[in-house]
C-alpha cells in the first residue's frame, strides 16, 4: 500500500529556508543530483526505512525543505503495515489534533478528520502507517509532522532508491537490510545509505570486536562501506522538528559526506562532517548504556542533583576509559560524546526507561520495545559492551591490584547495569549501592589509568 503523493500538504521553506549558508535549496539539490549523475526528468529518490521518532522526523525535515521540488527529488518512507493504534493513543491523538488549528484545518482540507473522530469514539481502528501519512508518528504523537508519502511494501520502497535513510533500531537493522539486499541484486548503480541507528553488537570470535549498524548494513547488502555513512548528535527528535537549534555530524567517506552535510543543513539544524565513521557510531551507542542508569538514579533519589552529579562523574569516567580502549586519539571525541550523553540523560528515551523501571511503572518482562517510545537501545548495548570488555584477551593493568584484569573490572557501573538488566540478579536499587560502595575508586583514578597506560585495542573496531 502506497500513500498517494497527491494532496500532500507541502510547506515550502517552513523554517525560513529560502537561503542557507551553503546556497539555496535548489542549488543544494542540483549539487547532489550532479554527484549522483542524475539526468533531467530523473528525480533523486530518497527513502527512509523505519518510522520511529528520529527516522520520521529526519524524513519529514527533508520533505519540508525539498518536497516542493518534485521533479528533482522524491521523498518517501517505509514502515511495516498492520500495527494498530490503541484506543488510548487514538483519544490522545484526537486531543492533539484539536489543540492545533493548523493540523485540524489540514486534516479537514484533506478529508481525513472524520476517521480520527471515529477512532476517538471507538468506532474504528487506526493503523500506524495510516496516521503517518497524515504526519503522526506513533512513537511521538504530541509532535505532528508534515504529511508523508508512506510505502508499506519494502521492495517497492527501496528498489530504485538513490539515498536510503536507516531509521531502524540497531537490533532490527541486519534483518531488514538482508531483505533489502534481495531487491538490489539487479541494480547497476550503488545507493548511498545514511544510518541514524545508535547501538552495537558484540562479536566475540575469533577476536572480540564491536559490530556497528553501518557494518551490519555492509555485510547484509554488500554495499561498499564508502557508500555508508552515520549521522548522529545530541538531538531530541521532537525538539528538532519544532526548530530548536541543534547540530549533528555526518561521518564517512569524503566523496559523499561533504555534499550531504550541505544538503542536510538547515538554519536550525547544523550538520558538520567527519571522516571517523565507526568511532562516532560506537560512541552514539555507548552513551545509551549509562543513560539508563542515570534515569534510575534520578527516580531513586527523587531527582537529587547531588546524587545525579555523583553518577555523572563516575559514568563519564567509565566512558572515557572505554574510549581509550577504542580510539587512538580519544580526546577528539570528548566534546561530542559528552554533549550526546548530556542530552540523553536529560530527556532521552533510555533515561526515561531507567526512571520507569526504578519506579516500578514498567518491568523487564515487557521487553525493550516500549509502546509509544520505540526500541530502548541501551539494553542491548549494555549486554554488548559487558561481553566485549569481559574478554581476557583485552586485559589491562590494574595498579591497585598490581595485576592484569578484564577492562570491565574497572567499570563498576557497567557491571551493575548488566546485573540489573541482563542477568536480572538485582533490582534497580543496586545502582545506588554501587555509587555508595566505599571501595569505589575516585573517578579521576580511572581516567589516570586510561591516560597513563597503553590500553588502546584497535582490534575492537576491526582495525
Amino acid at each position: 500500500m502506497v500513500g498517494s503523493a497527491e494532496g500532500v500538504s507541502i510547506h515550502p521553506y517552513p523554517n525560513g529556508l529560502s537561503q542557507s549558508t551553503n546556497g539555496s535549496v535548489e542549488e543544494k539539490v542540483d549539487e547532489l543530483r550532479r554527484i549522483f549523475g542524475k539526468a533531467d526528468g530523473d528525480p533523486l529518490r530518497i527513502v527512509g526505512v523505519g518510522a520511529g521518532a528520529w527516522g520520521s522526523v529526519f524524513v519529514a525535515m527533508l520533505q519540508d525543505a525539498y518536497g516542493n521540488l518534485r521533479e528533482k527529488v522524491q521523498i518517501r518512507i517505509w514502515r511495516r503495515a498492520g500495527r494498530d493504534v490503541d484506543k488510548a493513543t487514538a483519544e490522545h491523538l484526537f486531543e492533539v489534533i484539536n489543540s492545533r488549528e493548523d493540523v485540524l484545518r489540514r486534516l479537514i482540507r484533506r478529508c481525513a478528520y472524520l476517521k480520527y473522530v471515529e477512532a476517538r469514539l471507538g468506532d474504528r481502528t487506526l493503523h500506524a502507517d495510516e496516521i503517518l501519512k497524515d504526519g503522526f508518528c506513533s512513537n511521538m504523537i504530541d509532535t505532528p509532522l508534515c504529511p508523508l508519502k508512506v510505502v508499506t511494501n519494502l521492495q517497492e520502497a527501496v528498489w530504485d532508491a538513490d539515498i536510503v535513510i536507516n531509521g531502524l533500531p540497531s537490533t532490527e537493522t541486519r534483518e531488514v537490510f538482508q531483505e533489502i539486499s534481495r531487491y538490489w541484486k539487479e541494480r547497476i548503480s550503488v545507493p548511498v545509505i545514511i544510518s541514524l541507528a545508535k547501538g552495537i553488537e558484540a562479536e566475540l570470535g575469533p577476536e572480540p570486536r564491536i559490530i556497528t549498524p553501518t557494518q551490519m548494513i555492509n555485510r547484509a547488502t554488500g554495499v561498499p562501506i564508502e557508500n555508508i555513512l552515520y549521522l548522529g548528535g545530541p538531538n531530541i527528535a521532537s525538539e528538532i522538528y519544532n526548530r530548536e537549534y541543534a547540530n549533528a555530524r555526518i561521518c564517512g567517506a569524503e566523496k559523499w559526506r561533504k555534499a550531504l552535510a550541505r544538503f542536510l543543513r538547515q538554519p536550525h539544524f547544523i550538520v558538520w562532517d567527519n571522516g571517523d565513521l565507526v568511532t562516532h557510531e560506537v560512541m552514539g551507542g555507548l552513551k545509551n548504556v549509562y543513560a539508563i542508569g542515570a534515569g534510575m538514579v534520578a527516580a531513586l533519589t527523587n531527582e537529587s542533583a547531588t546524587s545525579k552529579s555523583v553518577y555523572f562523574a563516575h559514568c563519564t569516567s567509565e566512558m572515557i576509559f572505554i574510549t581509550h580502549l577504542l580510539a587512538e586519539g580519544p580526546e577528539k571525541l570528548a566534546g561530542p560524546l559528552l554533549a550526546d550523553t548530556y542530552v540523553t540523560l536529560l530527556k532521552g528515551r533510555n533515561a526515561w526507561y531507567g526512571q520507569k523501571l526504578a519506579k516500578g511503572e514498567i518491568n523487564l518482562d515487557m521487553g525493550d520495545s516500549i509502546k509509544g517510545k520505540g526500541m530502548i537501545q541501551g539494553v542491548s548495548a549494555v549486554k554488548a559492551f559487558y561481553e566485549l570488555l569481559s574478554q581476557s584477551s583485552l586485559n589491562v593493568y590494574h595498579p591497585d591490584e598490581n595485576k592484569r584484569v578484564a577492562p570491565v573490572e574497572l567499570c563498576p557501573l557497567l557491571k551493575t547495569l548488566y546485573k540489573i538488566l541482563i542477568l536480572r540478579e538485582v533490582s534497580s536499587e543496586a545502582i545506588l549501592q554501587a555509587l555508595r560502595d566505599e571501595t569505589m575508586n575516585d573517578p579521576r583514578d580511572r581516567i589516570e589509568i586510561a591516560q597513563s597506560h597503553a590500553i588502546y585495542r584497535p582490534s575492537l573496531l576491526g582495525q
